[in-house]
């Protein structure tokens, strides 16, 4: 629209500089004038062709060297050099200048017609290039970003995928150890029972079966879940219980660590007990790894309702961003998450670092 737009201005001004020419003046060569400049309107699909037929009218008709169809010269000229490439933009850069230099031969050269050629042909077709390029640099850089951010958003749903599949192996480790201890403890009951007790026995026995079977299931599950090569752990997850232990180990070289527990602990459920150790872990490991912190400060904040596991530190902060390809944040709020919590990472008040997370109590009432 906006190219037929201009062409239709460009008929009117031919047309009308054509009539108002001297009164001996043919009025077919208004209307070539108007014909050439509706041209104008397929310039970008053809551009050298359009430039071809302006030229070709304008030697032919335009003696008088009206000012439209040199506005329709410079408009094409630059239309050469934008949506062409070499050697097809020198092609239609010589449509133009060749007849404009053969005219003014035959019509006695001056060096103001050479100048006038680069001015109002040179020029644009120039000026063409050089906006081709960089919008072509534009466009590129869009889609180098547009790529980049695909990327980042594929490596953030890998990372997250990753620390899903990590928390589901923990927490498979949690369930078979109490599916086991199940077992255990039907079986041992159901011995216990006498011969008055064979119903009994038997609904137990029922129990220790379906507990084996759960319990197979999860080996099977843990099949799909393991990595290659990763074989069951035999070590039993940790939890708050692991904390001061944790601390102490943190706190060697340059930084020295601290925990501070606030409130009455209450008994955690597995999954959660391990949740709120790794939020800690992960905490001290980031200040350890990479604030380049010499104090780190790990707060347990009990209530009856909620623990808050806080992690603060005196490093670089949040200035340099995000640890590059860092899993620990994502594996807190995908922990987070499960147990309907939240977690922030936020600037310390003193300079440093403050990861805070709150887990609900209430599966654990």
């Amino acid at each position: 629209m906006v190219d037929v737009a201009i062409a239709a201005a460009f008929v009117a001004f031919a047309v009308a500089e054509g009539l108002a020419g001297p009164g001996d003046q043919p009025w077919w060569r208004a209307v070539a004038g108007g014909f050439a400049a509706a041209l104008l309107a397929w310039r970008r699909q053809a551009p050298i062709l359009v430039a071809a037929l302006v030229v070709l009218v304008n030697v032919l008709t335009n003696p008088e060297a009206q000012f439209s169809t040199l506005l329709s010269l410079v408009l094409v000229c630059f239309t050469v050099g934008y949506e062409t490439r070499p050697p097809r933009s020198y092609v239609g850069l010589a449509f133009v200048l060749v007849p404009f230099i053969g005219v003014s031969i035959v019509d006695g050269f001056e060096p103001s017609d050479l100048a006038a050629a680069l001015v109002f042909f040179a020029g644009p077709w120039t000026v063409g290039i050089v906006t081709r390029d960089r919008a072509t640099r534009a466009e590129e850089a869009v889609a180098r970003a547009d790529r980049l951010e695909a990327e980042r958003e594929q490596a953030a749903a890998r990372i997250a995928q990753e620390e899903r599949t990590r928390i589901a192996r923990e927490l498979h480790d949690i369930v078979s150890h109490s599916i086991s201890v199940v077992t255990i403890q039907t079986q041992a009951v159901r011995r216990r029972l006498g011969p008055d007790h064979a119903r009994e026995a038997e609904d137990l026995a029922a129990v220790e079966s379906t507990a084996r079977e759960a319990l197979a299931e999860m080996r099977r599950l843990f099949g799909v879940l393991r990595t290659d090569g990763e074989s069951a752990s035999l070590a039993p997850q940790p939890g708050l219980s692991e904390l001061g232990r944790l601390v102490e180990q943190t706190s060697t070289g340059d930084m020295a660590t601290t925990l501070h527990v606030e409130g009455d602990p209450v008994e955690l459920s597995p999954g959660l007990d391990l949740a709120a150790f790794r939020i800690a872990q992960e905490g001290l490991t980031n200040a350890l790894r990479h604030s380049g912190a010499h104090r780190a400060a790990v707060t347990l904040r009990w209530s009856p309702t909620r623990l808050d596991v806080e992690v603060e530190d005196d490093g670089r902060g949040l200035r340099d961003g995000p640890v590059p390809g860092g899993h620990g944040l994502v594996g807190i709020r995908e922990r987070v998450a499960l147990y309907g919590g939240t977690v922030r990472l936020e600037p310390a008040p003193g300079g440093g670092t403050r990861l805070s997370a709150t887990l609900p109590l209430k599966d654990t009432e």
